[in-house]
């Protein structure tokens, strides 16, 4: 029996090699604190509070921009794009609540699993040092 590690799975050492050596993994109270703010905003519908957890240089990536926002990438970059982007959501969407499922971290991002109106949502928010988000992905549960 050979010791092929070509053919093993990545290991921590090699991850270790791609991730920034000042990122490290959110802590928990960290995540939960940013999670229940970041549902408690969107419930009130407050877009200013919503906005407050953004980088002005953020980058946001949907399926959902396609058809609100009329960009064919998918993405939004800078707060100014979210803005009116979530404005024409909430205003489109005035029920609109979601319901916080998970909490998970990891190397400088919190996932929080949410249910919406379009059923269950992954989003995945990369944190800076100040806790606010500089990128999001939103993922949503394949319908049928």
């Amino acid at each position: 029996m050979t010791d092929d590690t070509s053919e093993r799975p990545i290991g921590a050492e090699e991850v270790a090699a791609f991730v920034p050596s000042n990122m490290t993994a959110i802590a928990p109270d960290v995540a939960r604190a940013f999670a229940a703010e970041w549902i408690a905003a969107w419930n009130a519908h407050d877009l200013e509070r919503i906005l407050a957890h953004y980088t002005d240089d953020v980058t946001f990536a949907s399926p959902f921009v396609v058809q609100i926002a009329g960009e064919p990438s998918g993405k939004l970059t800078g707060k100014a794009a979210l803005r009116a982007y979530w404005a024409k959501g909430l205003a489109m969407l005035p029920e609109l609540h979601f319901t916080l499922l998970e909490t998970l971290v990891g190397i400088g991002t919190v996932t929080l699993v949410y249910r919406g109106h379009r059923g269950v949502v992954a989003e995945v928010f990369t944190l800076n040092a100040t806790g606010h988000v500089t990128s999001s992905v939103a993922c949503y549960a394949i319908e049928g």
